[in-house]
């Protein structure tokens, strides 16, 4: 799309100055302080990370974490710190030597008898935490608290599905329920209830270290935030794992890192029978479903994103491409602009992986003859990328759809939806129950988002959707209050589609609908009950102003069917003229922040359809070079970080691998300070009404091969430097 005329003037205006204005540096463009850009690590500061970010969180409560934190405090980032939840190395507890009691009965293990280990350590285990546990961890925690730490991560509560068979969760039970263990696999109430279960004990655990970090801050006088790092709803439960997710907020919790990545967006779905890695689909549900877990409550939410993944048998290629396509689908959620680059950055830009694959080869080959270091390109890529994270807290009047469908549609998810994930009849493995109704929307250019049930009967949280698609297949509401709060959104002038056949096995547990004085044999009986007696068979109904459609089939069995999406879309349609909605498919998405433009071409776009076009002048962000185009074609698969030369306000820096600072301007000359990670190539490119006579960094003319004047804009490279390089730029009379 073009800009403006009066947009295009204002450029040619700014252009006309002897000297471009140089924008402050991304992590220092907000008040000073504000965190915008954070990454974990475990290391020490090296060279080879000095990253441009505002947060350091250092990892790990056992192993020189004085040194560790000093040395990140120095070069000056702020001080979080992050450790383990489920597991660590934390062998004092297990072994006694934290309280004198041997604590290897709290290893969480599965029906067999076996303990699960993370990862490949011989004694890293998950636990099953028990109240002594929660107190370790918060005594761990204490130690980072004296050192000075302004915010606390607890990372990754999970409580396996395939386990519940330690001693500690039997005697656990017992205290809970006031009844004997039983099996999880025995029976769908008792794996709802194990579920129920774990979710309490992990909630319990962290809220005693809240409470432990809130006497802190008392003590101190200080405040001190706790956060959680955690997968999102959706990728737990596909992957069957159970945390507390959403209740988090009731026990001491002031928001979330979003641990959404290629590893767990490139897990695949079915969609139309077609079983796939959908990344950028997949991570833009997963990061609307974070978002929207604070969105009632006004809690702040970190999106991860990762260069590489816990996976070491990728190209740098395949980690480039899927990383491009978490970027992408993280910025597409404009309430959110705080960011965790990367985690363990050491590995990206110290660690070697493969350069290409052989496809004759096994697909899990890891000889190190294969393998290369990060390509310097992406290196590039990275921290152009990583500049662009600390400017997206834009104006909201700056912030607009450029093309996008039908807006306002949302699945209700519920965290009982990890509830039903293990034997005997567990919820279908590929989460086809959600990504049944989402998908179908998505890949038609609607920016559908995850709609958390347990948050759903806050006033207002239910506003600002038109349409909503809910299925108990696979889950079930916590309490009765969501049904009284959907029945008043529907007659409001709300659209809701049910697609249900009411055969989960999980509709017979011990839950609120059945138990006296209610009798109902499945919750949507209650909800229809609250919205009108009279919906007693499929079909639609107009209730208040609103419409209700309900469709007797699975989600799970239509994401398997080749069709399938179109009868999803095509009940969506239908509810949604009924309800007055306006229904629109796109392409393509594209969204502006600001001067930035992200955008991504759908794979699933009506056969036939021509892909958008965005028209205008554009710096292209995910390539190293920083080409600037004229014309973008949103092609299938593409996938887009722009910056938009023409948008009103648009910095002179458009883009750049490293971080600005002290810039000045002086008549004809232009300095800045440019730092950045060290054996890295910087590139900028910046708004110039014609070349420049010079160009010095640290006071050395850079070669004319590492700067050039074109389409209205300067280009320079130059060998990054973490002490910093001195840029100087003169322009002519």
């Amino acid at each position: 799309m073009s800009g403006s005329s009066k947009t295009t003037r204002s450029m040619k205006l700014r252009l006309l100055l002897l000297l471009p204005l140089v924008a402050l540096s991304a992590g220092q463009s907000g008040p000073v302080g504000e965190e915008r850009v954070s990454f974990q690590t475990s290391a020490p500061y090296s060279p080879r990370v000095h990253l441009d970010a505002d947060v350091a969180m250092v990892y790990g409560f056992n192993r020189n974490l004085a040194e560790r934190i000093e040395s990140w405090r120095k070069p000056g980032y702020g001080i979080h710190f992050m450790t383990g939840v489920s597991w660590g190395n934390y062998q004092d507890y297990l072994y006694g030597k934290f309280d004198g009691r041997k604590h290897e009965d709290e290893e969480q293990m599965d029906k067999d008898g076996r303990p699960l280990r993370h990862g490949r350590s011989t004694d890293v285990f998950y636990m099953s935490p028990s109240e002594s546990y929660g107190k370790y961890l918060a005594s761990g925690i204490d130690k980072a608290l004296e050192l000075g730490v302004e915010a606390v991560h607890l990372e990754e509560p999970e409580f396996w599905v395939r386990s519940g068979y330690e001693p500690n969760f039997k005697r656990e039970w017992k205290a809970y329920y006031g009844e004997d263990w039983q099996p999880p696999h025995s029976s769908p109430d008792a794996q709802y209830r194990a579920s129920k279960l774990k979710y309490f004990l992990y909630r319990r655990a962290l809220g005693q270290v809240f409470d432990s970090v809130h006497a802190y801050e008392k003590r101190a006088g200080r405040p001190v935030k706790c956060y959680v790092a955690t997968h999102s709803l959706l990728n737990y439960s596909q992957w069957r794992i159970v945390s507390p997710m959403s209740s988090l907020i009731d026990v001491g919790c002031d928001g979330y890192i979003a641990q959404v990545w290629t590893g767990t967006a490139r897990t695949p779905n079915y969609c139309s029978g077609v079983r796939k890695e959908r990344t950028f689909e997949t991570a833009f549900l997963e990061y609307g479903a974070m978002e929207n877990l604070v969105r009632a409550s006004g809690r702040r939410v970190w999106f991860l994103h990762d260069p590489v993944e816990d996976n070491p048998d990728h190209t740098w290629e395949d980690y480039r491409v899927n990383w491009e396509s978490t970027v992408t689908a993280s910025l597409l959620h404009s309430g959110v602009w705080r960011y965790e680059a990367m985690p363990w950055p050491d590995r990206v830009f110290n660690g070697t992986y493969p350069k290409s694959r052989d496809r004759s080869r096994p697909a899990k080959t890891s000889a190190k003859t294969e393998s290369t270091p990060i390509p310097h390109a992406y290196e590039t890529e990275l921290q152009t990328a990583m500049r662009a994270l600390g400017d997206m807290n834009q104006p909201a009047n700056r912030v607009r759809w450029l093309i996008a469908g039908t807006q306002g549609a949302g699945i209700p998810v519920s965290d009982t939806l990890m509830f039903q994930r293990g034997d005997p009849d567990g919820s279908d493995h590929e989460l086809g129950s959600f990504y049944g109704l989402a998908l179908p929307l998505l890949e038609r250019g609607l920016p559908v988002e995850p709609v958390q049930i347990e948050s759903a009967a806050q006033p207002g949280f239910l506003d600002r959707y038109k349409l909503l698609l809910l299925t108990y297949e696979g889950q079930k509401p916590p309490t009765p209050e969501f049904h009284t709060a959907l029945a008043a959104w529907v007659k409001k002038g709300g659209a809701l589609v049910v697609i249900d056949d009411d055969r989960d096995p999980y509709l017979a547990v011990r839950e609120w609908w059945n138990k006296p004085p209610l009798a109902y044999a499945t919750p949507r009986l209650h909800l229809f009950e609250q919205i009108d007696r009279g919906i007693a068979a499929p079909g639609l109904y107009r209730e208040g102003q609103g419409a209700v459609l309900w469709e007797k089939l699975s989600p799970a069995a239509l994401s398997r069917q080749p069709g399938g999406d179109q009868k999803v879309r095509e009940l969506a349609m239908r509810a949604a003229a009924a309800a007055g909605l306006a229904w629109k498919e796109t392409a393509a998405i594209a969204l502006q922040r600001g001067p930035y433009v992200i955008a991504a071409g759908s794979e699933g776009a009506p056969e036939g359809k021509a892909p958008p076009v965005l028209r205008g002048k554009y710096v292209n962000l995910f390539d190293a070079g920083l080409p600037v185009l004229t014309e973008v074609r949103l092609t299938p698969g593409r996938r887009l970080l722009l910056y938009d030369l023409n948008a009103p306000g648009s910095s002179a820096i458009a883009a750049a691998a490293c971080r600005i600072r002290n810039e000045r301007r002086t008549g004809r000359i232009l300095q800045f300070r440019a730092d950045g990670i060290a054996e890295t190539t910087a590139a900028l490119r910046m708004a110039a009404a014609r070349a420049p006579s010079s160009v010095l960094a640290n006071e050395k003319p850079l070669s004319q091969e590492s700067w050039r004047f074109e389409d209205g804009t300067l280009f320079l490279t130059f060998p990054n430097a973490p002490e910093g390089v001195e840029i100087r730029v003169t322009m002519d009379r």
